[in-house]
C-alpha cells in the first residue's frame, strides 16, 4: 500500500467512526416498552400485580399499606407516569400503582 492510499484509508476510517457517533439514534422511551403482564413468569415469581390495593398488607414481607411501585426504590423513569421501567423487570414497564415482593423503600 502506498502512503497516499494509507492516508486516504485513515481519513475515511476517521470519518466513518465519527459518523457512528454523530448519527442521531432513537432513544428508547418508557412508552416504547411493553407493559409487564401479571401472567409473565417473572412477574408471577415476584408476585407482581398491577394494583397494590389487591394485595393483603399482612402478607407482605415488610407490611405497609402504602407500598406501591411508584414509591419503590427500584422504579425508574419520570415521576407521575402511569407506566414506568423497573430494574427487576428489564425491557418492560410496570404500573406505578402496582406492587411486587421485591418492593424496597426509597432512601
Amino acid at each position: 500500500m502506498s502512503k497516499i492510499a494509507r492516508r486516504k484509508f485513515i481519513q475515511l476510517s476517521a470519518v466513518a467512526t465519527a459518523a457512528c457517533f454523530v448519527r442521531p439514534g432513537k432513544e428508547v422511551q418508557a412508552e416504547d416498552l411493553p407493559k409487564l403482564s401479571e401472567d409473565d413468569p417473572t412477574a408471577q415469581a415476584m408476585k407482581y400485580v398491577h394494583d397494590a390495593s389487591t394485595v393483603d398488607a399482612a402478607a407482605r414481607a415488610n407490611p405497609a399499606a402504602e407500598q406501591n411501585c411508584a414509591n419503590c426504590a427500584l422504579i425508574q423513569g419520570e415521576d407521575g407516569a402511569e407506566w414506568r421501567p423497573c430494574q427487576i423487570f428489564p425491557g418492560k414497564v410496570v404500573n406505578a400503582n402496582g406492587w411486587c415482593s421485591v418492593w424496597a423503600p426509597k432512601a
